[in-house]
């Protein structure tokens, strides 16, 4: 089992569930924190450090970027909080101007040996902005992008059904937000397509088919839902990017929907959204063109224009 280095730049809700997540995991030999709130930092990884007889030998530590030297991964959750009345434009510009001084200190320390995951949201539009800045191959950077999406619905669908989520093989795709795409087509259980499954299953009280629309919305609006409850997510989060972490240092080759750069994938080039793709120790392996539909090709591709629209309007 990999015993590397993980370091995670930003200390606040998802960066420290994160840490926490990773500590439980038994993935990494040591986990750094970095923040500009170093007493946050710190204090967190105090906090993690006394429970450490309950868990695999981990060293959890906290300071400067010269701390991340040699990291496999270095995640990033780092970023402002949208302001009231502040325009998703404004947002972005401010977290380009976080995003270029954290990208040009993480290069300071690693090389093309490092996979540089970005969780930060908007996470397309930032992944794209961190594999331009850093120069880096187009492997080495990548997104945490729809995979917690794709759990989403497959947990809708698995309560519908009731049965295990892991046996729900679903896809959302495109953006990870208002024009993400869910992959109905090449839905199933148990290798039917979900249409048919439907038929077979029965748990309707009308025998209908599943409501498509209304778990695209329900998937869609997770996230809002839940800051509207609790004031942030970062549960499912930091076990999404487990999982990618996961995937990373046991070089799985997993298949699993990351934000990555497409340089002609479906027709779409030059911006980052999700797609499958296989994930290892390189970061991305594999962009894979899966035969979806026409309709879901059209919002795949409607997603990249409005990606690649307000990459524009930043500047990008």
């Amino acid at each position: 089992m990999f015993k590397g280095k993980i370091s995670i730049i930003g200390a606040g809700f998802v960066g420290s569930t994160t840490a926490y997540t990773l500590m439980l995991s038994g993935l990494a030999s040591e986990i750094v924190l970095v923040d500009i709130n170093k007493n946050k930092a710190e204090g967190d990884a105090m906090d993690m450090n006394h429970g450490i007889t309950f868990v695999s030998p981990v060293k959890i530590t906290s300071g400067d970027y010269s701390l991340i030297k040699n990291s496999a991964v270095v995640i990033v959750t780092a970023g402002v909080n949208q302001k009231p009345g502040e325009t998703r434009i404004d947002l972005l510009k401010r977290n380009t101007e976080v995003f270029k001084n954290i990208i040009s200190e993480i290069l300071k320390y690693c090389d093309d040996k490092t996979v540089i995951l970005v969780v930060t949201n908007p996470v397309d539009i930032l992944t794209y902005i961190a594999e331009k800045l850093s120069g880096l191959p187009r492997n080495n950077v990548i997104g945490s992008g729809t995979v917690l999406d794709t759990a989403r619905l497959k947990y809708l669908i698995g309560e519908h059904t009731n049965i295990d989520v892991r046996d729900v093989h679903t896809y959302i795709i495109g953006e990870h937000g208002d024009t993400e795409v869910p992959a109905w087509s090449i839905t199933s259980i148990a290798g039917v397509n979900i249409d048919e499954y439907c038929q077979i299953c029965k748990m309707c009280d009308n025998n209908e088919k599943i409501c498509k629309s209304q778990y695209e919305v329900m998937t869609k609006n997770a996230a809002y839902d839940i800051i509207d409850k609790k004031g942030a997510t970062y549960y499912a989060v930091a076990l999404a990017v487990r999982r990618i972490v996961e995937s990373i240092t046991g070089n799985e080759n997993s298949i699993l929907t990351v934000s990555s750069y497409l340089d002609g994938e479906y027709g779409i080039r030059d911006v980052c959204l999700s797609v499958p793709t296989i994930v290892n120790a390189r970061g991305i392996e594999k962009v894979i063109e899966v035969p979806f539909d026409g309709d879901e090709i059209k919002a795949l591709r409607h997603s990249a224009a409005t990606l690649k629209e307000l990459a524009s309007q930043i500047g990008f």
